[in-house]
């Protein structure tokens, strides 16, 4: 029966339905990625069964509800986006059509915060972890390093899973509930993020300095010299300048890792730096 104040069917989402929105998530958010609407039509292709339901197939209500989602533009992170679907959901199956304005600020609103989240923790900051310390044990020979890989993915993957049921579950309350907190969030993956960049540069990135001056008949090792003032201070420096690129017009991650690259060559052939 159709509520003719929403254009619902007065359908209630089950747990077959958020475990259905789980896998389209994992295997498709992104196969429809776009430079017009970016992820929009992959986020519709993942609720699309459930809007059939709550609005009814081939109905002007659904009509209306996937014009609303494919309009203007979303895009966010893949870890957290089921976060907004949760919410988007809930709103949809208890106020119907009447809801979408409000399922379109809550996207545009929440993408973005939820982006610098998601990408720096998710998509920097485990890998990086996990996956320095998966390599190290892996070059070192000792085979576990790649079951940790695999598990810190499984557990990513149920975690985007667990929001879907969250967010559907806590509704637009979710919504006030993180919003004082995304700031803090944000600030401290930032922070922590900051650390592990400061551990890995130390940890491999191997350049040291072959500079050996002769002044007054005794030589001189630049090196030690630099090791005295900051250990690994050169390794330190590179990066910097890799940084300092890449904030500079018209620079790319394409051209800074040439630009790196031939520099490396140039001064490797004049035997200024070595591999450390």
């Amino acid at each position: 029966m159709t509520t003719m104040s929403s254009k619902t069917t007065g359908y209630k989402l089950t747990k077959a339905d958020l475990r259905q929105i789980n896998i389209r998530n994992l295997v498709g958010f992104q196969a429809g990625w776009n430079y017009e609407r970016m992820q929009h039509s992959g986020y519709l292709w993942i609720i699309l069964p459930q809007l059939r339901k709550i609005y009814g197939d081939n109905t002007e209500a659904l009509k209306t509800a996937c014009r609303t989602q494919c309009s203007p533009f979303f895009n966010t992170s893949n870890f957290l986006n089921t976060i907004i679907t949760g919410i988007d959901l809930a709103i949809e199956e208890t106020e119907g059509v009447e809801g979408l304005e409000t399922v379109a600020s809550l996207k545009t609103g929440l993408m973005g915060p939820l982006a610098s989240i998601g990408d720096s923790i998710f998509g920097s900051l485990l890998p990086t972890i996990f996956g320095a310390l998966a390599a190290n044990m892996a070059m070192a020979g000792n085979p576990l390093g790649i079951f940790i890989w695999i598990a810190s993915c499984v557990v990513v993957d149920w975690f985007r899973c667990k929001q879907t049921y969250i967010a559907y579950d806590q509704g637009m309350k979710l919504v006030t509930t993180m919003s004082d907190k995304l700031n803090a969030i944000t600030d401290a993956a930032t922070v922590m993020g900051v650390f592990m960049v400061g551990a890995l540069i130390s940890t491999n990135v191997g350049i040291v300095l072959t500079i050996n001056p002769n002044i007054g008949g005794v030589p001189l090792n630049v090196q030690d010299i630099l090791n005295n003032i900051c250990p690994k201070i050169v390794p330190a420096a590179l990066v910097g300048f890799v940084y300092w690129l890449l904030g500079r017009k018209g620079m790319t991650s394409t051209k800074a890792i040439f630009v790196v690259l031939v520099l490396g060559v140039v001064l490797g052939a004049l035997e200024l730096v070595a591999k450390g």
